[in-house]
């Protein structure tokens, strides 16, 4: 796979952060939690499409319900990012969930509990 472009590597981080604050300070929809961040962008190199790797914190029916909200919203985030970043095309978003955050979250928790239970056995004398 060919490595990402310096002007691709641009092109993606200006979205990144548009896309950021569009979803932060300009939808209104009740579906778009407070929680949802923009994790990632790939904008390919024609600048036809993008994938925008979507984080949203909640049970599975809000992040459901969150994509729906962005897509809805595509239209209009599409003609805000046409308005600020100066590109040839304006690419076709594609809002896709990326869990990671969350499984980080939850693997952290469970490193913490287990240290916790090794610590707690060790002060006893009860190694496992």
């Amino acid at each position: 796979m060919r490595k990402n472009s310096v002007k691709n590597t641009r092109v993606n981080g200006e979205v990144q952060r548009e896309l950021s604050s569009i979803i932060q300070n300009e939808i209104k929809d009740p579906r778009i939690p407070v929680m949802t961040s923009v994790v990632k962008v790939e904008v390919a190199p024609d600048l036809k499409t993008c994938k925008a790797y979507i984080s949203v914190m909640g049970d599975d029916d809000a992040k459901k319900a969150a994509i729906e909200g962005l897509k809805s919203a595509e239209g209009f985030i599409k003609n805000r990012i046409a308005k600020v970043i100066n590109l040839r095309n304006t690419p076709e978003i594609r809002f896709i969930l990326d869990e990671s955050i969350e499984y980080g979250i939850n693997m952290t928790n469970i490193i913490n509990n287990l240290s916790k239970e090794n610590i707690e056995g060790s002060k006893y004398g009860q190694n496992s």
